[in-house]
This record gives C-alpha cells, structure tokens and sequence, in this order.
C-alpha cells in the first residue's frame, strides 16, 4: 500500500496521495515502537526470573 501511494503519488502529484503515504509510514513506526517496547518488557521479565 504504501509504495503503490508513493508511486501515484510521484505520477500524479496528488496531495492526498501523498499524505496516505506518509500516514502509512507513520503507523509502520508506531508499530516497529510498539514491537520494540514489548521484546524488552519480555527480556526484564526473563532475567528477573
């Protein structure tokens, strides 16, 4: 979804296209952050065991 956004929006210039791109990169982080936060809550726990 993401490269299909940054591609029209490169074809079209479409502004909404663009801004669909960049919320789309938005939400990857968040995740990749969010992932991040739960392998190191999970490693505390394993070596406070």
């Amino acid at each position: 979804m993401r490269d299909f956004s940054w591609r029209f929006f490169t074809a079209t210039g479409s502004i909404d296209a663009y801004l669909l791109y960049k919320e789309h990169e938005a939400m990857e982080r968040q995740v990749e952050h969010e992932e991040g936060a739960e392998t190191f809550d999970s490693t505390l726990v394993t070596t406070q065991e």
